[in-house]
């Protein structure tokens, strides 16, 4: 099972540490339900059952947070700094939002598919091969997205936030998810 977020190496005064740990967990349940979808035509065994719904209860309840993280707390701190290398960053961040409504649509189509496979046992095979098409189209997107984030914004942000400024957005997503604050 997966480290809780906040309990790994990182911590909420890292704030954007915590976001790239995120994206390790975001690919690892899209690697699980992409593995388990091999399967989706096939009556349901009981670890892929268990890996399913870990896998759909992370994208129902962590995920959101992590959107959150970032277009609540992390890019209106990011649009409001005055800097040449945020200037160049600022471009990128609206197709990063684009990518979280883009996404919604596609995980909540997974979480029905998801639900009713579960709930039945298999799926029938049109909805098998959409589940699988779903995830395809979200590994491409998120692996776009985590890249630019990993590789691009969280660095510049890193170096750029004043230790204030992480401390306000590591108490702010500790907030989201009941976890203790950084003093």
């Amino acid at each position: 099972m997966p480290v809780q977020i906040g309990a790994h190496a990182s911590s909420f005064t890292d704030p954007t540490s915590l976001l790239s740990d995120c994206h390790r967990r975001i690919e690892m349940f899209l690697n699980v339900l992409q593995e388990t979808a091999k399967h989706a035509d096939h009556p349901l065994g009981e670890e892929d059952r268990k890996s399913l719904d870990t896998a759909l209860r992370y994208f129902r309840e962590a995920a959101p947070k992590h959107t959150a993280d970032e277009e609540e707390s992390l890019f209106p701190r990011l649009r409001l700094m005055e800097d040449p290398h945020v200037n160049l960053l600022l471009g990128r961040l609206e197709p990063l939002e684009e990518d979280h409504r883009r996404a919604a649509p596609l995980h909540a189509r997974v979480e029905v598919l998801g639900e009713r496979w579960l709930n039945l046992g298999a799926l029938a095979t049109e909805e098998a091969e959409e589940f699988r098409m779903l995830l395809v189209d979200l590994v491409g997107m998120y692996g776009r997205h985590i890249e630019i984030e990993d590789n691009v914004v969280f660095p510049i942000a890193a170096k750029l936030l004043s230790s204030q400024e992480k401390i306000a957005i590591g108490r702010e997503m500790a907030g989201r998810r009941k976890a203790r604050a950084p003093a």
